[in-house]
């Protein structure tokens, strides 16, 4: 952790946005880890998450789940399950007042005490923590937090009188059963949230009630948890609870912790009993609503210094006593029970005979008792676990297969669904255990699906046994004195009775988000009824739009105007996707037909006109053999394939068959090949949505905006995504394809075994400085020397001569077609060794009165050199007599062996080039080699053909 090291407690009571706060100061970093009390608030946690940062850096882990990205940043984690020695920048732990709760106050304590961010650690939680925090975090800062809205304690009410967005909170299945039972037959229904339910049932109960089907809630205090619900009231059906060992009545805190669930945002919210639960005295509400509570003076504690010498041992660094007076010892939590009760049996102490033997039976007894059967029934489980893993390293897939199928059913009633939930949580906690079990992802993958089936299937039981839609729908419909009557009007506005209820987006409903629950129900159906005439005429207006109203955006939607009418999905053919009409079902299927053809024709359209050359490349019956082959590799890849990637395919490829695919827009370059004409900004967009929906990709790349010669070359981004914008990866940047090939012309004539700088024309093109040019150059394989010498001033008299005795700087006199045989390893297929010129002698000027001499002005240069790095998006580095060959001293480095220039002697020493020698040099030339035939397609045949007339 870093000495200046932000550590701080954010105190206050719920509704404050604490979580929220949390939430972003660990996105302000580059990596992060918050812990959080329960499973479903962790789930709900990481969605929010991942909606803003995508699931690639985001990781989730619980005892029964574990999605860990290859780049995860982000990690969400319940407080039990916090990975150590993760190193993160950021750490928070949420609800730190669970620190005195006596079943896990004990890993809250440790948290607290040993869990920290390298650069901030958060503790998030109430106001009675401050004391203890002060005593045993040093240089921690508070920041206190107020709550959004007011709270207010309104008495006993009766259920049947219990207002609309309600949640009636008890502490049994029994009593939330009976509760829930009771307003389906008065309410028409309510929905049901249990911390033993899964998060996908969970999920689907809170779903009822927040879009409104049922207007309330039956729940147990995991809704005290963090859980954000649109609740305007709590009332409490009981305030005592069963704490595992005894009933006992809430504290104070601990009610005001469920009843801050009311309110949410900055809306105000009430709380107050019902049914057979007597009224709060006026302490406790005054309490409750003040956010007054007795400060915390105990923390349960248990010893996280462990030794795994023996079971004794092990034992014994358990229940080592708390030194600090704040600090309690936890009672005897689960895990410790049944090792207790696991060394007394003599096979598990014949197993745990040493130290690792000993930390795997730890392991085995943490496994939470999710059943809840009774403690040896646990015990008996735990011990058949702890022996197949001591003797085989594994659990046994046969075993592990019996276990599961025993619970695969969705047969039975809410009880029997929910205790095979309960069960098939072990098992998820086994599957989740690394090395636990022989393929993990099959056994992740087949405990989550049984868990999924299950958990619907739990649903499906407690919608139909505590949700009477009819009912609802019947109650609502008393209400209303008369039959409704709704309008539409030019502008797509619905009013209903005179209010506006709603607009009408293009083919779909849009209902005013201040409509709420079953009324919101009758007021949809009443609107879509009335909007059944419009959508027809709303819909031949569309077919007859011509298509520049019509455009697709980057993230494969369908607009019509300002106005989403439908998106794109993949097709059997990435040149030939599917569209996807949003069109409301009431709107008819006559409507959502002529959508659809409608919105076919333009993308159709819209491929063939920018696609056009491609097309014409599978369309086109002449081209036969490897050149037809080749030809669909490019369709395929939509125009653009990595050189490296098809290396031998284009070996294969004849003078004749390259001629013919030329003549439709094939550009056979040294890193890529490409057809220029779809790199323009409209097929580029085009090319990236079609490519993304064939790959199946959630979130599409962006499409680089037009004229950018490069883009930044973002950390994490996959290379495949700069081929199909255009782009290759090279350094801090990305250099569009074209450029780049143009770029590897220039450098075709440079020495890159001796070294050159960069001309003025390759920073022209690249529109970089020449730092960011240097940067470019390592990313593309090169090594690049950086030197500092004195600037020279051109002289304004006296033209340079050359000096004696050297010859005038010549072009090369064979230029090799352009990249069409590029070395593998995607080096420079020709060096040309440079003709030095000799430097004009300084211009005598006029003697002049002594001066102090000024420093000289210096300026920074790069000397780049080939440094033969391999690199994903270029092909392999010769190697062998292959490289030999090449570089053999006194041979010519053209990329076919052919001609060009002496290559020079090696990279200057310094920054500065060697002194040159003015003495007569003589070359002996090799014996001439048979020459290829000109390939009149070769930009160069001219030149080529000037030669060889010569």
């Amino acid at each position: 952790m870093a000495l200046n090291a932000r550590i701080a407690a954010v105190l206050g009571p719920t509704n404050t946005g604490k979580t929220h706060y949390a939430i972003e100061r660990m996105l302000g970093y580059r990596t992060g880890m918050i812990g959080l009390p329960l499973r479903l608030l962790a789930r709900e946690v990481y969605d929010r998450i991942v909606a803003v940062r995508g699931p690639g850096v985001v990781a989730m882990v619980t005892g029964e789940e574990r999605i860990v990205p290859p780049r995860a940043q982000y990690w969400v984690c319940t407080v039990e399950a916090m990975p150590e020695g993760m190193g993160c920048d950021f750490v928070a732990i949420d609800e730190i007042q669970l620190c005195a709760d006596p079943e896990r106050g004990h890993v809250f304590t440790d948290r607290l005490l040993r869990m920290r961010g390298t650069h901030e650690t958060l503790f998030l939680g109430s106001d009675t923590m401050r004391g203890p925090i002060s005593a045993l975090v040093p240089g921690v800062e508070y920041v206190r937090r107020e709550r959004m809205s007011q709270l207010s304690y309104t008495g006993s009410k009766k259920i049947s009188r219990l207002q609309p967005r309600s949640a009636i909170v008890g502490f049994s299945v029994d009593n939330v059963y009976a509760i829930a039972e009771l307003l389906r037959r008065q309410k028409g229904g309510a929905a049901v949230v249990m911390g033993a339910l899964s998060p996908r049932t969970r999920n689907a109960q809170v779903a009822l009630y927040q879009n409104g089907d049922v207007d309330y809630l039956v729940a147990t205090d995991a809704i005290g948890m963090g859980l954000n619900l649109d609740i305007n009231h709590v009332a409490f059906s009981a305030t005592t609870k069963f704490d595992g060992r005894r009933m006992r009545p809430l504290a104070p805190n601990e009610l005001a912790q469920i009843a801050g669930r009311a309110g949410r945002g900055m809306s105000d919210g009430t709380f107050g009993v019902t049914g057979e639960a007597a009224p709060l005295s006026e302490e406790v509400a005054e309490a409750i609503c003040d956010h007054r509570f007795t400060p915390l003076k105990k923390l349960n504690w248990r010893s996280a210094d462990l030794s795994f010498g023996s079971i004794e041992t092990l034992i014994a660094s358990l229940e080592v006593a708390p030194k600090d007076d704040l600090l309690t010892k936890a009672r005897e939590a689960d895990d410790l029970q049944a090792l207790k009760s696991l060394s007394a049996v003599a096979e598990v102490r014949a197993r745990a005979s040493d130290p690792a033997s000993v930390k795997l039976l730890w392991d085995t007894c943490r496994i939470p008792d999710f059943r809840g059967i009774s403690h040896a029934e646990h015990a008996g489980l735990l011990e058949a676990i702890f022996n197949h893993l001591h003797e085989r390293g594994h659990v046994p897939d046969d075993w592990m297969a019996r276990q599961v199928k025993r619970i695969d059913r969705t047969d039975g009633d809410i009880d029997t669904l929910s205790k095979r939930l309960a069960y098939i949580r072990t098992w998820t906690y086994v599957a989740q255990r690394k090395a636990w079990v022989i393929d993990e992802n099959h056994w992740r993958d087949a405990t989550r699906t049984v868990e999924d089936r299950l958990s619907d299937a739990l649903h499906d039981r407690l919608t139909q046994r505590f949700v009477d839609r009819r009912t609802s729908v019947l109650l609502r419909r008393l209400k209303q004195k008369e039959a409704l009557l709704a309008e539409v009007n030019e502008n797509g506005e619905v009013t209903v009775e005179g209010e506006f209820v709603g607009r009408l987006e293009g083919f779909r409903f849009r209902q005013d988000k201040d409509a709420t629950g079953q009324e919101a129900k009758t007021l949809k159906a009443a609107s879509l009824q009335a909007l059944a005439p419009h959508f027809h005429l709303r819909a031949d207006r569309f077919y007859n739009a011509p298509d520049t109203e019509i455009d697709f955006t980057e993230q494969g939607g369908l607009m019509w105007g300002d106005q989403a009418v439908g998106k794109l999905a993949a097709g059997d053919d990435p040149l030939k996707p599917r569209v996807v009409a949003f069109v409301d079902e009431e709107a008819g299927a006559d409507v959502a037909q002529k959508v659809e053809r409608r919105l076919q024709h333009f993308i159709d359209r819209k491929i063939a006109a920018l696609f056009e050359p491609l097309l014409n490349i599978q369309r086109d019956e002449t081209l036969t053999g490897l050149a037809r082959g080749f030809g669909f590799r490019m369709v395929e890849a939509m125009g653009v394939l990595v050189r490296s990637d098809v290396n031998d395919e284009v070996k294969a490829l004849d003078q004749d068959a390259r001629s013919v695919l030329r003549k439709h827009g094939v550009r056979f370059g040294q890193y890529t090949i490409f057809m220029p004409l779809l790199l323009k900004p409209a097929p580029t967009r085009l090319r990236i949505v079609l490519w993304s929906l064939a790959n199946g990709l959630q979130e599409f790349p962006e499409a680089p905006p037009p004229g950018l010669v490069t883009v930044p070359n973002t950390e994490g981004t996959p290379a495949a995504h700069h081929t199909i914008s255009g782009y290759r990866g090279a350094g801090a940047r990305a250099i569009r394809i074209d450029m780049l090939e143009r770029l590897a012309d220039m450098l075709r004539g440079e020495d890159s075994r001796g070294g050159f700088e960069a001309k003025a024309d390759m920073l022209s093109i690249t529109g970089m400085t020449l730092e960011q040019f240097a940067d470019l150059m390592k990313g593309l394989g090169y090594k690049a020397e950086q030197g500092e010498r004195e600037k020279v001033k051109p002289a304004p008299q006296a033209p340079a001569e050359a000096s004696k005795g050297e010859e005038p700087a010549t072009e090369a006199e064979t230029v090799a077609e352009s990249s069409e045989e590029a070395p593998a390893d995607g080096a420079p297929a020709t060096e040309v060794a440079e003709v030095e010129v000799a430097e004009a002698p300084a211009a005598e000027t006029p003697a002049a009165e002594p001066e102090t001499p000024a420093e000289p002005e210096m300026e920074v240069f790069y000397t780049f050199t080939w440094g033969g790095m391999r690199n994903t998006q270029r092909g392999r580095r010769p190697s062998g007599n292959e490289g030999d060959k090449r570089f053999a001293k006194g041979g010519n480095r053209s990329r076919d062996g052919e001609g060009g220039k002496p290559r020079g002697k090696g990279k200057p020493k310094g920054g500065k080039r060697p002194p040159r020698d003015d003495k007569a040099k003589s070359y002996q030339a090799r014996p001439p080699k048979k020459e290829k035939p000109i390939d009149p397609d070769n930009p160069f045949a001219a030149l080529m053909a000037l030669k060889n007339k010569g």
